[in-house]
């Protein structure tokens, strides 16, 4: 109904144009409009006039054209350089690690910790029907949409995260530790594997390890899985399953481990960074089972060189976690075993991997050492 408002209210004023005219157009000698007047000034003034009246009652129509133009730029400019996961697609992240997306980006946060940041618009919580609030942690397995007119960036502030999206992304790396790196960098010298969990590969970086997988992974970085799988020594633990047997029997006889009691491995348990590390200053012929106090096997490891004193303060300072795990492993390669060679060059000598494997495993992580 605008439009022949609009025309109405146009013809209204041509009318009162044209009475003008009239009047200005001659005089009682003359009393006719001259064409030159009709053809110029009166058309011109006219012509403006319908213009303007139109102009007017389109103005709102058009901002709003121009609102809706603008936002498609914005989201069109926000996605330049971004990627397109028409499919839910998974990524292990690092600490500091940025996910940002713009309207219609979908994210599910499989493990970890990440939280979102938004300066305007909304984030809704599509599992329990609700919008989060910028600067808030999100629930694993919770699927969240980035709302109309909103770009968020989605930040691990954990260790690590694994998270599943879909829309259009971008993902900015940190320099922090690159934990899922090492742990590929292990798995390809088959000195890591992961669990059964269906994401993350299994590695399942963001858990607290017991101490029989802590146990066992150690094994696996010694190179002596296989000889530990067919190990039928005594070892008096009564708490350990039946498919663990041969992983404590073995680690009992080498002296990796003497449990945490008489009979008591504790297999469930929590492991802790004193009790890893204590695990591997013995298996780097550095400590023994006879090393009964671990309290201090942190500081121990850093006055052998096998940590460094910034290692010894971010395991002092955070949860022990599988990712620990990796870190100190990976790291324990290049260590020298006491009164020998570098535990890789040990394990390439014995046949453990080669060194053009080893090499390339290393090619794998970029993060630099903690100091």
């Amino acid at each position: 109904m605008k439009r022949p408002i609009a025309l109405l209210a146009s013809l209204l004023a041509v009318t009162m144009l044209a009475t003008a005219a009239m009047a200005a157009g001659g005089d009682s000698s003359d009393p006719l409009i001259s064409l030159n007047y009709l053809q110029t000034t009166f058309t011109t003034k006219a012509t403006s006039s319908i213009d303007a009246a139109l102009d007017k009652s389109d103005q709102a129509a058009y901002s709003k054209a121009e609102a809706a133009l603008r936002s498609t730029i914005a989201v069109a400019e926000a996605n330049v350089g971004a990627q397109r996961a028409d499919v839910f697609t998974e990524s292990r992240l690092k600490q500091g690690d940025v996910l940002s997306g713009t309207t219609g980006l979908q994210v599910i946060v499989l493990a970890g910790s990440v939280n979102v940041q938004f300066s305007s618009g909304a984030v809704v919580d599509v599992t329990n029907g609700s919008e989060v609030k910028s600067g808030a942690a999100l629930a694993e397995n919770h699927r969240y949409l980035v709302a109309e007119d909103t770009t968020a960036l989605f930040t691990v502030t954990g260790k690590t995260a694994v998270v599943n999206y879909c829309g259009f992304y971008s993902i900015a790396s940190s320099s922090s530790v690159d934990y899922p790196a090492m742990a590929a960098s292990l798995k390809t010298l088959t000195l890591f594997r992961g669990s059964d969990t269906g994401y993350g590969e299994g590695f399942d970086l963001e858990k607290a390890p017991t101490r029989m997988e802590a146990l066992i992974m150690l094994i696996r970085l010694l190179g002596e899985e296989s000889e530990a799988l067919t190990c039928t020594a005594y070892q008096p633990f009564t708490d350990v399953p039946d498919w663990a047997l041969p992983y404590a029997a073995y680690a009992y006889s080498k002296g990796y481990t003497n449990g945490v009691g008489p009979t008591t491995f504790g297999t469930t348990m929590s492991a802790s960074a004193e009790m890893y590390t204590e695990f591997l200053l013995r298996a780097l012929r550095y400590s023994s089972t006879a090393q009964s106090d671990i309290s201090n096997a942190p500081e121990r490891a850093y006055f052998v060189g096998v940590l460094t004193a910034g290692e010894v303060s971010a395991l002092r300072a955070s949860a022990f976690l599988r990712a620990d795990v990796v870190y100190l492993s990976y790291y324990a390669l290049e260590t020298n075993v006491s009164g020998g060679s570098t535990l890789s060059d040990t394990l390439s000598a014995r046949g453990v991997f080669s060194d053009a494997a080893y090499r390339a495993s290393r090619a794998m992580v970029n993060s630099a050492r903690i100091g």
